[in-house]
C-alpha cells in the first residue's frame, strides 16, 4: 500500500487533489486508517489516476471523468472521450478564428476593401425560411440547407444564398431565409417558392471562414456610411464558394450585400 503523499508523487496529483477525488467518489482509496483517517492506495490505482490527471488536463468535468472511468464498455469510453474532444476543438476553432479577426482589426493601415453597387432584379427561388434565434442560428441553418440540397438537386442553377433581418443581429433573434436559385422552385416539406424583391445593393466579398466575416461587415458599414448611402432592408449573403466547393477555407468566398440608395 502507499500512502497518499507518496501516491500523489507517483501520479503527479497533490494531496489536496486526491481528498477531492475520494470526496467525489471519483478516486477512492484502497484502505483508509478508521482511527487516524489517512489515506492508503493500492498500486493497482495508479493507471486509474493517470487517467484522471490527463482527462482533467483536457477540462473534461468531473461528472464526465466519473462516467469514463465507470463504464465498462471501451467503445461508449471511447465515444465519451470523442464527444469532449470535438468540443475542444470547437473552442480551438474559435479562438484562431477570433485572433484572426483580432489581428485584422489592429493592422495599422487596413487595406480599403472593394465594393460593387449592383442593382438586382426581382427573382423566384427555392427557399426555406424561418424566425431563429441567434444560439441556433448555425444548427437552422445546415438544415435548412441540406433539405433545399435534396429537393432541388441537379436542378440548381448557381450558388446559395441567404437574406437575414435587421432584427437577427439586433434583437439577437428574427427572420431567416436561405435559398438556392433554380428555374423550378419545388414546394415540399419546408422548401417553398420564394420571391427575392430587387434590390440595390452595395456588394463585397468576405474572404475565408465565416467567423469573423462581422469585420468585414463593419468595414463595408463604414463604406456605406462615408458614400452618403443609407440602409434600406435585409443584409444578403451570397455564398460563392464554401466548404462543398473548397476544402482549403482560403478559397472560400462569401458576397455580402447590404440594401442601399443614395440619399443626394
Amino acid at each position: 500500500m502507499l500512502s497518499i503523499g507518496e501516491f500523489s508523487r507517483l501520479t503527479h496529483l497533490s494531496v489536496r487533489t486526491l481528498r477531492r477525488y475520494h470526496e467525489a467518489a471519483l478516486l477512492e482509496p484502497a484502505v483508509v486508517d478508521e482511527t487516524t483517517g489517512y489515506r492508503y492506495y493500492g498500486i493497482d490505482q495508479i493507471p486509474a489516476a493517470q487517467v484522471i490527471h490527463r482527462l482533467r488536463e483536457l477540462d473534461v468535468p468531473l461528472s464526465d471523468v466519473q462516467r469514463i472511468l465507470r463504464t465498462p464498455d471501451p467503445g461508449v469510453r471511447a465515444a465519451l472521450v470523442a464527444d469532449h474532444l470535438q468540443r475542444l476543438e470547437d473552442v480551438l476553432d474559435r479562438t484562431r478564428a477570433a485572433v484572426v479577426s483580432l489581428r485584422r482589426l489592429l493592422r495599422p493601415d487596413p487595406a480599403p476593401i472593394d465594393v460593387e453597387l449592383r442593382a438586382e432584379p426581382a427573382r423566384t427561388v427555392a427557399a426555406v425560411e424561418a424566425v431563429v434565434g441567434h444560439s441556433d442560428v448555425e444548427t437552422w441553418y445546415a438544415g435548412a440547407m441540406a433539405e433545399l440540397e435534396a429537393a432541388v438537386g441537379a436542378a440548381v442553377t448557381g450558388p446559395p444564398g441567404g437574406c437575414y433581418d435587421n432584427a437577427l443581429f439586433e434583437q439577437e433573434r428574427g427572420r431567416m431565409l436561405v435559398y438556392l436559385p433554380t428555374a423550378a422552385p419545388p414546394r415540399t416539406g419546408r422548401v417553398h417558392p420564394a420571391v427575392l424583391p430587387a434590390a440595390e445593393l452595395a456588394v463585397t466579398t468576405h474572404v475565408g471562414e465565416h467567423d469573423g466575416i462581422e469585420v468585414t461587415y463593419g468595414e463595408l458599414g463604414t463604406w456605406v456610411v462615408e458614400n452618403a448611402m443609407s440602409v434600406a432592408g435585409p443584409v444578403r449573403e451570397v455564398y460563392v464558394a464554401g466548404p462543398r466547393d473548397a476544402s482549403d477555407p482560403a478559397a472560400w468566398r462569401t458576397e455580402i450585400g447590404w440594401p442601399v440608395f443614395r440619399v443626394t
